[in-house]
């Protein structure tokens, strides 16, 4: 028995932890240890809770590499840890997924009461600043697979939907190779399949933290002045309190019932299919139903006589925990391949999943600067959300100070989806 096994059977014979238990103590032990190294500050920029990412995605490499050890080992106690940590697995993905829906939702119901007027305001310059985006995101995507020797369409496009940390784009592109690569076709290659998933694997974490830096440092190089421009964002967002004076019905003293309501309305309009050329079709999704529906919901702030309103100290705790749990299962699912993909590829991977997510998102930015002439929290919060990028939105958020960057975000999200899925199963196809 190799040392490493001889570790595990020792645990195992000290701690009888079960599956469930293990992923809580895995999660609580990441955030610790992320939120620790977070902190550490150099001129004023930092990781943040994005750090949790990091050390998810080191967890999640070290679960791998201990899965790998123990398969198909007869040892029964062996046996039973590669037992346990498959069943994390299972556990960190409802996590993420959970942790997605929170944060979208409550950043939605915080910014609803600015978002449609920030919209009615800037609306072509979002949805302009959205396509074009992701058009240079794609048009990179291009150029690399076709002058990069031995680059694939499905490893390029896989590089994209990490650059761009869009799991619709990565989907979209398997659903496109899935109509080309015929099973029962002699020039089957399941290959492919791997391709996509290699490149999103290797481009997502630079996708996560190169944006989540590029908000922070960006307001400190132009030494913005962020009292001004929080000023700028609330009095597009000041309104009128319809609901003032009226008593309405409240689930809850916290709003919790009314967090889950917009949550399962969310998940439902997330659910319904909007067919697209090709064949294929669209969706929301677990990150764009929620977060329409918090945004109407925080928007009107009642159904009837029946509040929709969240406490507001309790929506910033669901946003941040949201955004934690994400990460934790982002970065999980990320790390366990991740060290062994960079090795049988190379380190180019990197070099390429980078340039697709920092061209465009600078051409984005000159573009909202310089040509709409967007206010820079506008012009930022825009770019989170044509790269959409979830973390970084929440980096913004502590960056800024106000939640009311979201408004951008969440009028440039839904464009930079619909053409992502459009564009990834085009390139696919390559």
């Amino acid at each position: 028995m190799s040392f490493e096994n001889f570790s595990i059977a020792f645990f195992d014979g000290i701690f009888s932890i079960k599956g469930t238990t293990l992923a809580l103590f895995f999660m609580f032990a990441i955030i610790v240890v992320g939120y620790l190294i977070g902190k550490i500050n150099i001129k004023g920029v930092s990781l943040g809770t994005a750090a949790i990412f990091l050390v998810a995605l080191v967890a999640g490499h070290f679960k791998g590499v201990t899965m790998g050890l123990t398969a198909g080992d007869t040892n029964a106690v062996i046996a039973g840890w590669n037992t346990k940590l498959g069943e994390v697995d299972t556990y960190f993905k409802m996590i993420q997924n959970l942790g997605l829906i929170m944060f979208v939702s409550s950043v939605g119901l915080i910014a609803g009461p600015s978002f449609f007027k920030n919209l009615k305001k800037n609306a072509k310059s979002y949805v302009l600043l959205g396509a074009i985006i992701i058009l240079c995101g794609a048009g990179v995507t291009a150029l690399i697979t076709l002058f990069v020797p031995k680059m694939t369409a499905a490893m390029s496009v896989g590089l994209m939907s990490g650059a761009l940390t869009s799991t619709p784009s990565f989907s979209a592109a398997k659903e496109a190779l899935a109509a080309l690569n015929d099973p029962a076709s002699a020039a089957y290659n399941p290959e492919v399949y791997n391709h996509i998933a290699v490149g999103h694997a290797v481009a997502y974490p630079f996708g996560v933290i190169g944006v989540v830096l590029f908000v922070q440092i960006v307001p400190k190089l132009l030494k913005v002045n962020m009292d001004h421009e929080r000023s700028l964002l609330a009095s597009v967002g000041a309104g009128d309190e319809k609901s003032a004076g009226k008593k309405l019905f409240e689930m809850d003293k916290f709003g919790l019932g009314s967090f889950a309501l917009t949550i399962m309305a969310g998940i439902l309009l997330g659910a319904i299919n909007i067919p697209l050329p090709g064949g294929s079709s669209f969706a929301l999704g677990a990150t764009g139903g929620p977060l329409i529906m918090g945004l109407i919901f925080g928007h009107f702030g009642r159904l009837g006589k029946l509040s929709l309103r969240v406490n507001e100290h309790m929506l910033s705790i669901f946003q941040e925990l949201g955004l934690v749990l994400f990460l934790i299962g982002a970065g999980i699912e990320g790390g366990s391949s991740f060290i062994s993909t960079l090795r049988e590829f190379g380190g180019l991977l990197f070099l390429w999943g980078a340039l697709m997510t920092a061209v465009p998102m600078l051409i984005g930015f000159l573009i909202a600067k310089y040509v709409l002439k967007l206010s820079i929290l506008n012009n930022l919060g825009s770019i989170t959300g044509g790269m959409t990028s979830t973390p970084a939105l929440g980096a913004l958020i502590n960056t800024s100070g106000t939640p009311n960057v979201a408004s951008a975000y969440a009028a440039t999200y839904p464009i930079a989806l619909v053409l992502i899925v459009l564009v990834s199963q085009f390139l696919a196809k390559m």
